[in-house]
């Protein structure tokens, strides 16, 4: 199937379940600590039994997280994993290692983070310094861009591809989905971050919750 075919089997879909793009959705975070937390727990989690009540926690517990010099003084306690509830060491080594990288970019608020990733100069820059961290895949580069606000982007999960699955589509792969997600925003004047965001909020009838 062609990417003009999927998407006009996601369109149709999307049509015959009222699911609607076009209101402005943010998924993300005012939080540069709880953008890297989520963005580092979210690998192979339910988002909303595992991740989500986990940010939350640090957002009450750490305020000054917001920045990335806050962030960092919290994690020189010691006792993320105590306020976070997480004692695998895995995800906590790479929330450190991606606040490393939020540090060697100069990237101290969640504005800043924005901008560095709207402007086509620092961009690539930062991302592929967030490529080399370990398990930071294209999906989390992507799922960087939606939880810091931006509607520009797509992050592909298991919930979105269990819709497309419900609407025909074969071809599901982060690849494939991505542009047929972009292909669906253009056709109808939504922001690609919209359609994800909607997208993911879908209930597949039938399906169990999902994990991202």
């Amino acid at each position: 199937m062609t990417i003009d075919g999927d998407t006009a089997k996601l369109l149709a879909f999307m049509d015959s379940h009222g699911i609607d793009a076009s209101a402005q959705v943010s998924r993300g975070w005012a939080s540069i600590g709880a953008i890297i937390v989520d963005a580092s727990l979210q690998r192979r989690q339910n988002y909303a039994a595992t991740v989500k009540p986990r940010v939350d926690a640090l957002v009450v517990a750490w305020p000054d997280a917001k920045t990335t010099s806050g962030f960092r003084k919290r994690l020189a306690t010691g006792t993320l994993s105590e306020v976070i509830d997480w004692p695998s060491p895995g995800r906590l080594a790479q929330i450190d290692d991606l606040t490393c990288v939020f540090e060697d970019q100069g990237i101290e608020t969640v504005e800043e983070l924005r901008a560095t990733l709207t402007d086509p100069a620092t961009r690539p820059v930062f991302r592929e310094a967030l490529a080399g961290v370990r398990h930071v895949s294209p999906k989390t580069l992507d799922y960087i861009d939606s939880l810091s606000g931006l509607a520009t982007g797509d992050a592909i999960d298991v919930r979105i591809r269990r819709v497309a699955e419900a609407a025909g589509i074969e071809g599901t792969s982060y690849a494939n989905m991505s542009a047929v997600i972009r292909a669906a925003a253009d056709s109808r004047g939504w922001r690609a971050g919209d359609l994800d965001a909607a997208l993911w909020h879908f209930r597949v009838e039938g399906a169990p919750e999902s994990s991202t």
